[in-house]
């Protein structure tokens, strides 16, 4: 496996130790909707699909592939063409020691290229998406990717948001139909930054309005006096201050406020929260 023109790959550890599997098949016909199934199936401790390494239900390492503006780069982000991301997810294949990993690819030939980036040995069987999707479910895959842009990646919601913040399609789980000896995985669906719906946004206005509404539905809450929302890179940071019901646990509500916030905003606009601030400097006496 020789990729002439390209700088030999500084291997992190010996990686050459982790069994590959391979799953191939065009984009759009539902390798990373199966790719739970396929990973439990033989075996596989971890998955590494469109530039993101997936263990259990956590995103390890890696930035995803659908972040990208364009195909192009979304292409060479997803085969590690940039040293830094590959050295990231080397890093993160060390830290969690995956006995077997499956690795997702359009082709043979990425898949291939993927492996020469990472250091890691040649797959022990590449696998085709045929195996595990009938033509009816391929076909319907093609038609969600063609007409509603959306992508599916194996990994669960929270985990998604921390990535995908600001363009969820949804913050809700995805089902298939699994075969009877496992489990029926969680999956989130996404739509990519190049996706053919363009992109949209939430103006922080609405944010604000959602806070508002929401701190008020919880009991003790008189007033809301601000809702502040600061974008930072994964996320954003809300800011509520609240005028209080006298004779309320003071704590008891701010803390009550703070949990509602964090879970209806999340779920409402799919924007990832790293910090919920909630303060009271009022308490209302009529």
């Amino acid at each position: 496996m020789v990729f002439p023109g390209k700088e030999e790959v500084k291997r992190e550890g010996d990686l050459q130790s982790i069994e590959v599997v391979a799953l191939i098949g065009p984009s759009g016909t539902g390798k990373s909707h199966h790719a739970m199934t396929v990973a439990q199936e033989k075996s596989c401790d971890a998955i590494i699909d469109d530039g993101l390494l997936i263990a259990g239900s956590r995103i390890v390492a890696g930035r995803s592939a659908k972040r990208e503006e364009t195909k192009t780069a979304a292409i060479r982000r997803a085969i590690f063409s940039s040293p830094g991301h590959a050295l990231e997810v080397r890093e993160g294949l060390m830290s969690i020691s995956p006995r077997r990993v499956l690795i997702l690819g359009t082709s043979k030939t990425m898949v291939d290229r993927i492996i020469f980036r990472l250091g890691l040995s040649e797959p022990l069987e590449y696998l085709h998406i045929t195996e595990f999707a009938t033509g009816e479910e391929i076909s319907r895959a093609l038609w969600h990717r063609r007409q509603e842009g959306k992508h599916v990646i194996p990994a669960p919601a929270f985990e998604v948001k921390k990535t995908f913040s600001g363009y969820l399609v949804d913050p809700i789980r995805v089902f298939t139909r699994s075969r009877e000896r496992y489990p029926v995985p969680e999956r989130s669906v996404v739509r990519p930054t190049y996706s053919y719906f363009g992109r949209f946004y939430i103006y922080d206005s609405v944010v604000m309005q959602i806070a508002q509404r929401v701190a008020l539905e919880v009991p003790g809450v008189k007033r809301v006096l601000r809702a502040l929302v600061l974008t930072v890179t994964d996320g954003a940071i809300l800011d509520v201050e609240l005028v209080l019901e006298r004779g309320v646990k003071v704590f008891k509500v701010m803390e009550d406020v703070q949990r509602r916030l964090k879970d209806r905003v999340e779920y409402l606009t799919g924007i990832y929260l790293q910090r919920v601030d909630v303060s009271t400097k009022k308490i209302g006496l009529e």
